[in-house]
């Protein structure tokens, strides 16, 4: 597991709440996750640009911070699923905001990245 060099500020709220969904994929898993479970193999498929490893590492930190559940069937072969928690639900009119802005200012990210 990564661990941070600068500790993160308690004291700044803004800093608190990165420091759970800063990554490049989880905000997108939490998105993803607001409407159904699902297995691994089908965040995988929602979201292809992103490696599997890099999702699987992304999974486990949301888990450990409370903002999904891992389920483990007992069955052979073994299948996992995750789903959001309340606390990750909490995350939700945040990601809509940002989905909103980027809606807002789409002409910015083709001047930036083209169309």
């Amino acid at each position: 597991m990564y661990e941070r060099k600068i500790p993160v500020d308690l004291d700044c709220p803004l800093r608190l709440t990165m420091s759970l969904i800063d990554s490049k994929w989880k905000s997108c898993i939490l998105d993803e996750l607001r409407y159904r479970p699902m297995r691994p193999s089908e965040l995988h498929k929602a979201l292809p640009e992103a490696s599997p490893r890099v999702l699987d590492i992304q999974l486990k930190e949301l888990a450990e911070d409370g903002l999904v559940k891992k389920i483990i069937f007992p069955e052979l072969p073994p299948r996992s699923e995750y789903s959001i928690t309340p606390l990750g639900l909490t995350l939700i009119p945040i990601i809509d905001a940002m989905l909103e802005w980027g809606k807002k200012n789409k002409d910015l990210f083709e001047r930036k990245y083209g169309k």
